[in-house]
């Protein structure tokens, strides 16, 4: 099940973007709770962070940023996370298959994404889903906090139209 967030999940999101097994990976630095208020509540005005869980519990998070204009068929995927407590159980290829089906909905012909090259195990999961790789972007992504640069590898998900 997918759903937007709410302000209620400020907790689960917060907690997701900093845990140490996901951080490296994400958008943000590490930040305490009252740091990271502003950020949630302009992602939360901004509609584009879901999560993905089921009746019971959250599960994981996905951000699906809709492009513009001549762009307007694509989105970009970003911020996908499994909280590492629901890891190597298949939730991972779940969500996949439920935001590709999702964006598929929205009226979207592709889905663009990238990863740190040395997340092998993520970029495993998006082939396995079906995104293919596109390209590198070399030193793209600067880790603060390890005064380090990262390159990204640039994958994207097309829809068959007939």
């Amino acid at each position: 099940m997918i759903r937007p967030i709410q302000k209620e999940d400020f907790n689960f999101i917060y907690g997701l973007y900093m845990h140490p097994q996901v951080n490296p990976y994400l958008l943000y630095e590490l930040m305490d709770k009252k740091a990271f208020r502003p950020i949630f509540k302009d992602i939360l005005k901004k509609g584009i962070i879901y999560i993905y869980g089921d009746k019971e519990q959250n599960i994981g998070m996905f951000k699906l940023y809709p492009h513009t204009y001549r762009s307007a068929h694509i989105a970009y995927l970003g911020g996908v996370a499994v909280h590492p407590d629901f890891g190597g159980k298949g939730y991972g290829i779940k969500m996949m298959q439920e935001i590709i089906d999702f964006a598929e909905a929205k009226g979207y012909w592709r889905i663009e994404l990238s990863t740190a090259t040395t997340n092998e195990r993520a970029i495993k999961l998006y082939e396995k889903a079906g995104f293919e790789r596109e390209g590198v972007l070399r030193n793209y992504t600067y880790l603060k906090s390890e005064d380090k640069l990262l390159d990204e590898l640039l994958m994207a998900y097309l829809f068959v139209r007939s």
